[in-house]
């Protein structure tokens, strides 16, 4: 595995990958170690720094994703929900085929290891309010308002 940072206004993000796809991507609270770099990791970082830029608003990157085939279903959903845009944790129930399912898509939300790539900060509650997120709600909100203001 291979770690990088990225320090966003809103804290660092952690980037690791394997030789030849992204594994995860998390705000954390401090750097750890960077290690070599191989181009799929610059590739991570570049993207995620035009990202907060405001200069890319889709990701093309190889990921390594692990779950159930149902979050995985959930995470493909998450990629579907436009830049700028929201969805609601029911919305995504009903895309992939179980509109009861709403507190499983958001237990997927809380399994994807993989933030801002698989946008689970673009789910909302059914009210509108912004709910659960792993790295706080305050940091959606941010994300949420960044994207608009790009959009």
């Amino acid at each position: 595995m291979f770690k990088t940072y990225y320090s966003s206004e809103i804290g660092i993000v952690e980037i690791v990958s394997s030789e030849d796809a992204i594994i995860s991507l998390d705000f954390v609270d401090k750097e750890g170690e960077t290690t070599e770099f191989p181009p799929i990791l610059r590739e991570a970082y570049d993207q995620i720094d035009e990202y907060f830029k405001g200069k890319r608003k889709n990701f093309d990157l190889k990921l390594s994703i692990e779950g159930t085939e149902f979050q995985k279903k959930v995470w493909t959903e998450l990629t579907k929900i436009p830049y700028g845009e929201v969805a609601t944790y029911k919305d995504i129930a009903i895309r992939v085929g179980n509109e009861k399912a709403v507190r499983a898509v958001g237990n997927s939300n809380n399994k994807n290891k993989i933030a801002i790539i698989l946008p689970c900060h673009r789910v909302i509650g059914s009210n509108g309010k912004l709910v659960g997120y792993a790295g706080g709600v305050h940091i959606k909100e941010w994300l949420l308002n960044h994207e608009r203001k790009f959009k």
